[in-house]
This record gives structure tokens, C-alpha cells and sequence, in this order.
């Protein structure tokens, strides 16, 4: 099961984008809000997660985590200490490490990027603690899959459908969404 965190101040394409192309994949997707089930983004959109961070207590059956971009959105991401566990749980694990667009500066805080290949939106390439920082939309290497940001997101989705389900899967999907 993925798990998907949204944080006030989330930006609301990245995050229901990706959660919707994961569904619609049929993979199992768990949506949690920090601090509470509703959350708003950085539009003003509130949203209803299935569970609350404070929910958490059991991770063994998380196979990745997805961590949608936005201010402040990111940076109350990487205030919570739940999300920094199911990450920490998912790198030492080897299961899947995703995020978009400003995101990615948790994972290179973390020290996660050194030796890969990662994008995030422009003017965070600095956070990328050791990444071979790319200009791609979005980048897959590995467990870990990176996004640019907002018009990268239906794309950042499709990358995680080819990582679990193969490439000829997640180009079926694609076609069904008539994107490029």
C-alpha cells in the first residue's frame, strides 16, 4: 500500500493527480492528512484523507510513499515526525520514495538523493543534498521517482504505475487519459 501525505499548504494538482492515477491503476493507496483527515492546499482547496498522521501506527504494510510539493505545503511535510518515519521505514526497506515538484528537498535533507538522478521545481536545486540534479520532467532511478511539479503530475503518477506494474501497463493507462 502507498501512502500519500497532505499537508496544509499542499499543492492540490500534484497531490489528486497523482493519488487519482494511482487508483485508477488499481494500487492500493492510503491518502493521510498531517495533523488531521482535512487538509487545505495552498489554493484553498480542503481535502478529506482517508486517515490522519496521528492514525498511524502500523507501517510494515507501506510499499512507498508519495510526498506532493507546494509551499508551505513541504515544509510542514518535513515538520512531521510520522511522515520522516515512513520514510525512513521505506528507504531502509527499499520500497518506493516519490516526490514532486518542491518535495524532493525532504528527501535531500535527508541525504537520500546522493548518486541519483532527481528533478524538483526550479529554485530548489540546492536542496538536493548529493542528487545528479536533472532538467527531465521526471526522473526514475531506482526506487526513487522525482517530479518537476503541477504539469508534470499525471506523468510523476504514470511513473509510479510503470515502477509497480510495468511499463506496457502504465502506457494502457495512459492512453485511457489522453496525455501526451
Amino acid at each position: 500500500m502507498f501512502y500519500i501525505f497532505f499537508a496544509d499548504g499542499f499543492e492540490e494538482v500534484e497531490a489528486i493527480a497523482t493519488l487519482d492515477v494511482i487508483r485508477r491503476a488499481g494500487i492500493e493507496i492510503k491518502s493521510i492528512g498531517v495533523g488531521g483527515k482535512t487538509v487545505c492546499g495552498s489554493h484553498g482547496i480542503s481535502v478529506n484523507c482517508d486517515i490522519s498522521s496521528d492514525d498511524i501506527c502500523e507501517i510494515s504494510d507501506c510499499s512507498g510513499v508519495i510526498l506532493p510539493g507546494g509551499m508551505p505545503g513541504t515544509l510542514n511535510l518535513f515538520d512531521c515526525d510520522k511522515v520522516h518515519k515512513v520514510i525512513d521505514y521505506c528507504y531502509d526497506n527499499g520500497k518506493y520514495l516519490c516526490a514532486i515538484c518542491a518535495a524532493p528537498l525532504i528527501l535531500g535533507r535527508k541525504g537520500l538523493l546522493n548518486g541519483i538522478e532527481a528533478v524538483c521545481f526550479p529554485g530548489f536545486e540546492d536542496e538536493l543534498k548529493g542528487a545528479v540534479v536533472s532538467d527531465k520532467f521526471v526522473c526514475t532511478q531506482g526506487n526513487i521517482i522525482t517530479a518537476k511539479g503541477m504539469g508534470s503530475a499525471v506523468n510523476f503518477g504514470l511513473a509510479i504505475v510503470s515502477a509497480v506494474k510495468g511499463q506496457a501497463f502504465a502506457d494502457e493507462l495512459r492512453e485511457t487519459l489522453q496525455c501526451s
